[in-house]
């Protein structure tokens, strides 16, 4: 297990350019990262290219990944799902991604990686369950499907501040029950 520090480490020699730290860190990262691209994307080929850009995407701008007193994670799972996100979107509207139609190179995540992912995938899944269903289909919605929060206050027929405060409300019981 790679604790926050060793992470913190590795993106700041990977933004150095060093090559040796950036395996280094997609050995310890890619199994969640590709979790999230799976979760978001629903089909394993493309969260398999997802999961290669996130990692060119992380050599290109590690150097402006700062400490700031949060999980570097935290920092990785943002770039992973908001890439995803768009490659969801892009899917949505008919687009090509451009990036996805170079060459194509298999970067599976190894066994070991895939039972960390799936470890944390059923960690994850619990304390879903602690939320309500509303809530939980919300943030599922918001965070994993890439809906918007005006289209899920319509969805849920709340107010969009009273939407909002859901989600941050769940996000903040969602991080209790992981630091548990």
């Amino acid at each position: 297990m790679t604790s926050r520090e060793d992470i913190e480490t590795l993106i700041g020699q990977v933004a150095l350019g060093d090559r040796t730290a950036f395996a280094s860190l997609y050995d310890a990262t890619s199994g969640k990262l590709f979790a999230i691209c799976l979760r978001v994307l629903k089909n394993r080929h493309e969260a398999e290219e997802a999961l290669q850009d996130i990692y060119l995407r992380i050599w290109d701008k590690a150097d402006r990944y700062a400490v700031t007193g949060h999980s570097p994670m935290t920092w990785l799972i943002t770039v992973a799902r908001n890439l995803a996100i768009d490659r969801l979107r892009a899917r949505a509207s008919g687009q090509v991604d451009l990036d996805s139609v170079g060459e194509l190179v298999e970067h599976r995540p190894g066994p070991e990686a895939a039972s960390i992912a799936a470890s944390q995938q059923r960690r994850l899944s619990a304390c879903f369950e602690e939320l309500p269903a509303d809530r939980a289909g919300a943030v599922r919605a918001a965070y994993l499907d890439g809906a918007t929060y005006q289209a899920l206050a319509d969805r849920f027929d709340v107010p969009l501040n009273t939407m909002r405060t859901w989600l941050r409300r769940s996000l903040i019981a969602l991080k209790e029950c992981l630091s548990r």
